[in-house]
């Protein structure tokens, strides 16, 4: 074992031993990490800038010092003086290793800029705002009968659109009185009009008819992703959408791992919160800007977000979440003013949070159930939000129940041998011939297979640098069946298999899927430990909708609904061979795509909707997956690929599964490993 610094980049999740003295440049550069750099190493471009962090990190097993890197130079001193670094940066160039160090790879120093998958699905939805424009003529000021321009005004809104008892924030009141006399008395008024917790308020006064509109945002607070959906409140059009990556990756890519660090830290959970309120404000930015508008036109947000992100996202300490009976603060619908959480939006912007239904089981979900309304369907249908802690809803009209599994971050990339995050240029759907037992595959940023003429040259500017979640789903759904990994998720040697792609690594063998090392690129294979990776996440996806199942009573359901951006890029049969949902019709497995920033957009444009959502998640019948002993039951079978005991009669008769048996050891272990017999 290497005694030099451990060097762990996120999000990539890539890590390496480098002597005392590398500088986190030369790191990246080796360990295949995307970090950007033109200049050659000498701090002008400032293209490699990274985010260091400090502290205990209990997932990864290390604590990193202040001194982890070396002191800050007079090259970044000087680039700080002519353009600015952004608090807590360095240059990748100029800082050099000199002790166990977690250093985060912000989007804008990534040369392949992540693909947020989190698309505006279309939908029919009722237009009921918050937050509405009403043009009023208002009467001027008498000397014989003496009141306040803002009383004038209020007497008027009152009398021409029946809206008593209006209020006005001190902001309202600077810009009143020269709105109204450049407006000649006439003034376009944007009013909230009120909830449980805020009485109506005026909250912008333009002078004149004002021909423009006013917008809100739909914001899908993801562990890994934050993706937010721009919307005009008069039509409801969405307008822009934008995501970008969670800053809060750099303390762990789960959810518990986020948890440990604001335990181990004191300053961890303000830390946190900071950061995902600093990302969040970053992207408000970028959609303003892409949609080309002034971001103080922005008057409405709703936020959904599972329980540890609603917690820091609030700036609450998630410690309870950690630990059973996993305590929320509060699992009510929030209303707040942007300016409590210091968001740069209108300054009289409200937000409204979602309910969460139970400790795990977060406002995302209450949105996946917005959206896809099991509570009204005839038949029985299983929803899956897949992600990095997945929500699964089984329900019809009868009932409806719900849990939630931490399937980790291996289904988006993470902690996989060439796995990455969705970018142009990752491996994302694979197909391997059942004679030759050889891949070919396409990479995001081209439609032609690997196969096909022309393919170099479509993917000549990206290359081919890793393999992401559904690449990885596919990949060892279609090795199972060629028959190269075996039920328990064994890689077989090349004469198991009969496929040259196979070699011996170490004691286990792995798969080539793409060897790119002659031109300088990577070289991409799948690992007997990635499949193990891949196994443990979806046995936890798989369990969690067996154990509600067994709550339902049933061991078929009608109809399987993929959510969330990494369910929408799914192979509904890659899935099923995998074993991650239960049996059913192919034409039955649908993608919703992301229903949780869905269920974000109906509660943003329709105020009766969020109702609606906070009396649904009273009804919700929450299960708990660490206290069910049946659980860890069906995990140990769900480990099988694609189970150990359960039949798919279904899957079967559609595609072939080989009966094969790579362990020649007989003992069980891995790659053949015999077991010591004990004495």
């Amino acid at each position: 074992m290497s005694n030099d610094p451990l060097v762990i980049f996120t999000p990539s999740g890539k890590r390496g031993n480098f002597p005392v003295g590398t500088p986190v440049l030369t790191a990246a550069r080796q360990l295949g990490v995307d970090l950007d750099s033109v200049c050659g190493g000498r701090g002008i471009c400032s293209k490699c800038q990274i985010t260091p962090s400090y502290g205990e990190f209990s997932k990864h097993g290390v604590t990193v010092a202040d001194s982890a890197l070396s002191e800050w130079n007079s090259v970044e001193q000087r680039y700080d003086d002519k353009r600015g670094l952004k608090k807590g940066r360095r240059l990748g160039c100029q800082a050099t290793i000199q002790s166990d160090v977690v250093i985060d790879v912000p989007a804008e120093s990534q040369v392949h800029k992540q693909v947020v998958r989190k698309r505006a699905e279309a939908r029919d939805i009722i237009m009921n705002p918050s937050t509405k424009l009403y043009y009023v003529e208002v009467a001027e000021p008498d000397m014989h009968d003496p009141s306040g321009d803002l009383e004038r005004l209020t007497a008027a809104l009152s009398k021409d659109w029946e809206l008593p008892h209006l209020e006005a924030d001190l902001g309202v009141l600077k810009t009143l009185q020269s709105a109204l006399r450049k407006g000649d008395w006439k003034v376009t008024v944007a009013v909230h009009l009120g909830d449980a917790v805020f009485s109506p308020r005026i909250i912008h006064v333009w002078p004149g008819f004002y021909e423009g509109t006013i917008y809100g945002l739909a914001v899908d607070l993801g562990s890994t992703t934050i993706a937010a959906h721009l919307c005009d409140l008069q039509t409801g059009e969405v307008v822009a959408s934008s995501g970008i990556m969670n800053p809060q990756i750099r303390f762990g890519e789960d959810l518990m791992s986020r948890v440990s660090y604001g335990m181990m830290n004191p300053t961890g959970s303000d830390e946190m919160t900071l950061a995902v309120r600093e990302g969040m404000n970053a992207l408000f930015v970028q959609i303003a800007s892409e949609a080309e508008i002034d971001r103080n036109l922005i008057v409405d947000a709703v936020f959904v977000c599972n329980p540890v992100m609603h917690h820091l996202f609030l700036g609450i300490d998630a410690y309870e979440l950690g630990q059973a009976p996993f305590a929320l603060a509060t699992s009510e619908a929030i209303s707040l003013r942007a300016s409590e959480l210091d968001l740069n939006l209108h300054p009289a912007s409200r937000v409204y949070l979602l309910p969460c239904i139970a400790g795990h089981v977060g406002a995302d979900a209450a949105a996946v159930a917005l959206s896809e309304a099991p509570d009204k369907s005839e038949d029985l249908v299983l929803i899956v939000d897949v992600g990095t802690n997945a929500e699964i809803i089984l329900g019809n009209k009868e009932k409806v129940l719900a849990c939630s599994s931490p399937t980790g971050p291996a289904f988006e990339g993470a902690q996989i041998t060439s796995g990455q995050r969705a970018a142009p240029g990752a491996i994302e759907h694979v197909a391997i011939d059942p004679e030759t037992k050889l891949p070919r595959f396409q990479v995001i940023g081209s439609e032609l297979w690997s196969n096909e003429d022309g393919f170099d040259a479509a993917i000549a500017q990206t290359g081919i640098t890793g393999i992401c979640g559904s690449g990885i789903i596919e990949v060892i759904a279609e090795m199972r069946m060629a028959g190269i990994v075996d039920g328990p998720g064994l890689i077989g040697s090349a004469e198991q298999t009969g496929s040259p792609n196979c070699f011996q690594d170490g004691r286990t063998n792995s798969y080539l899927l793409y060897d790119g090392t002659e031109n300088g690129g990577p070289k991409i294979t799948v690992t007997n430990t990635d499949i193990r990776q891949i196994q443990m996440a979806k046995a936890a996806l798989y369990s969690g909708a067996r154990l509600l199942m067994d709550k339902f009573g049933v061991d078929t359901v009608d109809r399987v609904v993929l959510a969330g951006a990494f369910g929408a890029h799914i192979s509904p049969k890659h899935a099923m061979v995998l074993g991650m949902i239960p049996d059913a019709p192919l034409d039955k497995v649908t993608s919703a795509g992301n229903a949780a920033g869905t269920g974000a957009r109906i509660a943003l444009l329709n105020t009766d909707a969020r109702k609606e959502i906070e009396q649904t998640v009273h009804n919700i019948h929450k299960i708990e997956t660490a206290i069910e002993p049946r659980f860890q039951e069906h995990f140990v079978n769900a480990s099988n690929i694609p189970n150990a005991v359960e039949p798919f009669p279904i899957l079967e008769s559609i595609v072939t599964i080989p009966v094969v048996n790579h362990n020649t050891g007989g003992g069980g272990g891995e790659g053949g490993r015999r077991r010591r017999r004990a004495r």
